[in-house]
């Protein structure tokens, strides 16, 4: 039966600087799959304070926060949950009544990843990024027994406060250096931006590492996942990180929590 929409629909959104599909296509497809009166829908703006501002005024339950909105959104929100709190990093609000709690559900995917692929812990790695979901993969590398590795950002002063607090490394380039786990945290290879068609490391770089992680979602094989894959290198998509940061996100908003096979169909039905 497909659902009708009427005036007690609740709706969740995103906001994003280059809206994709597979959030409205993953929560609007448990929507339907779960018979839930819900609606999602993707959004950019050019005036966080005010869309916001919507958020509130008009009972939207949930928006999901994406680069480069993930900092700036703080001061907007009423309470940070820890999940948050303890990266200065948003990727999820909630709103109840008029009131917006905020989370970060990009660290829970991050660390499931890690574990599900078994990275190697004694790994160095190299972090490109010093934005919010750099703050969420370094925490998450941080807890998971990451203790050699450099936080690779152009501004010096978010990545030396990057790197200062979890006890990593901060470079402007990774120069010869040669890590074993490459990890990309900006949007370098993201659809429709100037550098869609670049890599945020070397080949050579590549070429010397074991595991690439690739944080961008959109599209799902970026030039970096694709020159790793030719490699037969151990790759780690943003996609996968979406999936599941996604799946929380979905569990917030509704209180129901897929089941992990309805879960593997909304994900790969997202990427059609």
């Amino acid at each position: 039966m497909t659902r009708q929409l009427n005036k007690d629909t609740t709706v969740c959104m995103s906001l994003a600087s280059r809206p994709g599909n597979f959030g409205t296509r993953f929560h609007n497809f448990l929507y339907d799959a779960l018979d839930l009166n819900y609606l999602y829908k993707a959004f950019t703006t050019t005036d966080l304070p005010a869309a916001i501002g919507g958020v509130r005024a008009l009972g939207i339950r949930g928006c999901a926060i994406s680069m480069p909105f993930k900092e700036a959104v703080i001061a907007l929100v009423d309470e940070l949950d820890p999940s948050a709190k303890a990266i200065d990093s948003v990727n999820t609000i909630v709103n109840t009544d008029g009131y917006l709690k905020a989370y970060n559900t990009d660290y829970i995917a991050i660390a499931s990843l890690l574990k599900q692929h078994q990275v190697d812990r004694g790994l160095t790695f190299a972090l490109r990024g010093s934005g919010g979901m750099a703050k969420a993969v370094a925490a998450a590398l941080k807890d998971a027994g990451f203790n050699h590795g450099y936080i690779v950002a152009r501004n010096e002063q978010s990545g030396r406060e990057l790197a200062a607090l979890y006890g990593f490394e901060w470079r402007e380039d990774l120069g010869d250096l040669q890590p074993g786990l490459l990890i990309n945290a900006t949007p370098t290879g993201m659809s429709g931006g100037a550098e869609s068609e670049l890599m945020s490391f070397t080949p050579r770089q590549v070429d010397a590492a074991k595991v690439i992680f690739e944080v961008v979602a959109l599209p799902e094989i970026t030039p970096l996942v694709r020159y790793a894959q030719e490699k037969d290198k151990t790759v780690i998509t943003g996609a996968a990180v979406f999936a599941i940061q996604a799946v929380e996100q979905f569990a917030l908003y509704t209180g129901i929590r897929p089941d992990d096979a309805l879960f593997r169909e909304a994900a790969a039905w997202s990427r059609q």
